[in-house]
């Protein structure tokens, strides 16, 4: 029965990725609603930090009011990169790209999110690659596989697939829809969806580096959230001249703000740190392919989003899946041994 419960409490962080990309996948669903609804997204991002910083952090000063170390300048200046690089600026790419290109051409960039990560883990001394090894093999194999379904879902739309019909079109065939208009600035859509993919892979390095020097999840999220909604409102405020878009009724607006600050910028980071912490920046962005796949089927459901054969709403995504689980078993090779001992002797 040991034996047992040491593979669950081994299977934990695999179990705490796999919901923290679902509710990343809710948010990206809220986002569409909420851009259908046409609000503006900078304003969208502004608020989700403000309602993010406004939940952690009193649950911060409650919880871990006694075992908080002390705040040094270098804790502070590491909190305003994660807020910048983890929440105004990577959100901002986000979104900027989004309206650019496509939800399909974002949706599949971010699969490269972990190749990225794992070569400044490489640069930083963080991940060592070991290529004579299985595991280094088995790393570098995921990250071309990952590259390859990334591509391959950005370039390829195939033909269609009917699984299943529900009928539900939460956006009622509004401004928004599953494939995106063409924007002629592709071009700039495409360098801010990189920029977007490097900007999360530096926040976790920075993250990994944050949680070894301040190991306290709840408050270091808080600082990161209270920076990031500083940066966000003022840059909202210098671009968002329509001050009608900041008023929030009970609405879609409302509840995607509300949804997004409360449930990934403010509970999922602080289990992204965590995970970061116990297991390391490469192994957090490995799950990325995962949310693509949980919005695709979400979008399938109550958006009536159509899924093709080659876009990012397919089995073909299993590539970047696939090359993600490569990653994972090049970095997880000897707690893959372990368990496989373990289920040898029960």
């Amino acid at each position: 029965m040991r034996n047992i419960w040491d593979i669950v409490h081994g299977l934990k962080p695999v179990m705490i990725m796999m919901m923290v990309e679902a509710g990343f996948a809710g948010m990206n669903i809220f986002y569409k609603l909420a851009a259908n609804d046409g609000m503006s997204l900078k304003v969208l991002v502004a608020y989700r930090s403000m309602f993010a910083a406004a939940f952690i952090l009193p649950l911060a000063l409650l919880v871990e009011r006694k075992s908080r170390p002390k705040l040094t300048w270098v804790v502070l200046f590491q909190a305003f990169l994660c807020g910048l690089l983890g929440g105004s600026l990577a959100q901002n790419l986000y979104v900027e790209s989004l309206y650019l290109t496509s939800a399909t051409f974002i949706a599949a960039m971010t699969n490269l999110v972990p190749a990225i990560t794992l070569l400044l883990a490489i640069s930083f001394g963080m991940e060592r690659l070991r290529f004579g090894t299985l595991a280094g093999k088995a790393k570098v194999l995921g990250t071309l596989m990952g590259i390859g379904g990334a591509m391959i879902l950005t370039f390829y739309k195939g033909v269609e697939i009917d699984i299943w019909s529900t009928h539900i079109d939460l956006l009622h065939n509004g401004q928004l829809s599953g494939s995106h208009v063409t924007s002629p600035h592709n071009l700039l859509g495409s360098l801010l969806a990189l920029a977007n993919c490097l900007s999360y892979a530096l926040w976790l390095i920075v993250q990994a580096k944050m949680s070894a020097t301040y190991p306290c999840y709840l408050s270091s999220t808080a600082l990161m959230n209270v920076m990031g909604s500083i940066q966000a409102v003022v840059f909202a405020l210098c671009t968002e001249r329509d001050w009608s878009q900041w008023k929030l009724g009970w609405n879609i607006r409302l509840l995607t703000v509300a949804y997004s600050g409360i449930v990934p910028s403010g509970v999922m980071v602080v289990l992204i740190a965590w995970c970061v912490r116990l297991k390391g920046p490469l192994y957090v962005s490995i799950f990325n392919p995962v949310m693509v796949i949980l919005v695709a089927i979400a979008g399938s459901l109550t958006l009536d989003e159509k899924l093709h054969l080659g876009s990012r709403s397919n089995p073909d995504n299993m590539w970047a899946v696939l090359g993600a689980v490569g990653q994972r078993q090049g970095y997880e090779e000897d707690n893959w041994t372990s368990a496989i001992k373990i289920l040898w002797t029960i």
